[in-house]
């Protein structure tokens, strides 16, 4: 299958992992921001066959995992106290609140529902217009012009009983935040394909700038993320910092222009809280002015108390590189994919889930 069997080509995998041996001659770290990735990593063994002067981490880029306790509890509130109709991607399900799970409230008879597209939420809303539908809509920008979209259509058709409840978070932010962590050490960026080929290239031109650092953008195979790797390594090893682009196949400098004009008719930037790395300045997408009616947040005057986040939980420490999930005391023991303390446990972009599905260093598999 042409742009995916060849990018999974094993000869081509060994020629790229020899090449990365021959330029490298120190160590570096480098971080590959998207959880798709990190889940091809692993799975694919990529880690166990880099030479050792290369130390693969994870970033936040699963953004089931940085959501926040406090808008799973607003999630949870919606559908247990105001009986909406709870629409959401299934990853969204079994992470944990503060006192219990969406799963959970479904089991005990809220109404939540798995849905695939925002536009099934804006359908279910047209065909029960007695009831409230609310979408509640993660994602980093990839899914942001799909969100957006929903409301436009739920606007056009006059279906005013549809609302989201966003939690959209931004990827430029984040890395900013991670490289003004003292204690962060990161010498290299792969980031996220599927967010540049919505946004384009241009976000990353001042973090290189300021921070002196490569980012290639990459894609997923295990022939793209050597590649990366490799891009990476060689501008390090000459002592360069510069913007490339790997997933060209995909990605173009400018983005798809549609999609970010859809994103800016419905979304502004806000300031957004992460789990477990807390507030990142102008981090989120909130529902503008105009289309207020759609937003869940004042639709039903969510105030809810904030709640601290499980203490037990080091996914913040993770997701900024700054320890693996092995190291977590509670990985593959209290935590787990049937009981787990935090969203990179569950979700199916998580650096925990990951390892423990994949990794050799699992103790659970071992």
């Amino acid at each position: 299958m042409k742009y995916i069997s060849e990018f999974r080509d094993g000869a081509a995998v060994q020629d790229l992992v020899a090449a990365i041996r021959a330029v490298v001659t120190r160590p570096w770290t480098i971080m590959e921001i998207c959880g798709g990735q990190t889940h091809s990593l692993v799975k694919n063994g990529i880690l166990d066959m880099l030479p050792e002067q290369i130390t693969m981490v994870h970033g936040p880029g699963c953004p089931v995992c940085v959501t926040p306790l406090g808008i799973i509890d607003e999630a949870i509130y919606l559908a247990n106290e105001k009986q909406v109709i709870l629409c959401s991607f299934g990853d969204m399900l079994r992470v944990p609140g503060s006192s219990k799970s969406l799963l959970e409230v479904k089991a005990n008879g809220g109404d939540v529902r798995i849905v695939y597209s925002p536009l099934e939420a804006v359908k279910l809303a047209k065909e029960n217009p007695d009831r409230e539908v609310v979408f509640f809509a993660v994602g980093f920008e990839t899914t942001a012009p799909a969100n957006a979209l929903s409301v436009v259509q739920a606007n056009k058709l006059g279906v005013t009983n549809y609302s989201i409840l966003a939690s959209h978070v931004l990827v430029p932010p984040a890395m900013e935040a991670i490289l003004s962590d003292p204690e962060t050490r990161i010498d290299a960026f792969l980031a996220a394909g599927h967010v540049c080929t919505i946004m384009g290239m241009n976000e990353y031109d001042p973090i290189v700038e300021k921070y002196q650092l490569p980012i290639v953008v990459t894609g997923f195979e295990p022939v793209d993320l050597l590649q990366g790797i490799l891009m990476a390594v060689q501008q390090l090893e000459k002592g360069e910092a510069k913007l490339e682009n790997q997933y060209a196949r995909v990605v173009q400098r400018e983005g798809n222009k549609l999609a970010q004009e859809t994103i800016g008719e419905v979304f502004e930037t806000s300031n957004r809280t992460w789990r477990g790395i807390g507030e990142i300045p102008m981090s989120g997408y909130e529902v503008k002015g105009n289309y207020a009616s759609y937003n869940a947040r004042l639709k039903f005057k969510l105030n809810l108390p904030s709640v601290p986040e499980n203490a037990s939980c080091i996914s913040g420490a993770i997701m900024k590189g700054l320890k693996k999930p092995v190291q977590c005391p509670n990985f593959g023991t209290t935590c787990n994919p049937e009981h787990p303390l935090g969203a990179p446990m569950v979700s199916s972009e998580g650096a925990c889930a990951a390892y423990y599905h994949y990794a050799n260093s699992n103790p659970v598999h071992a």
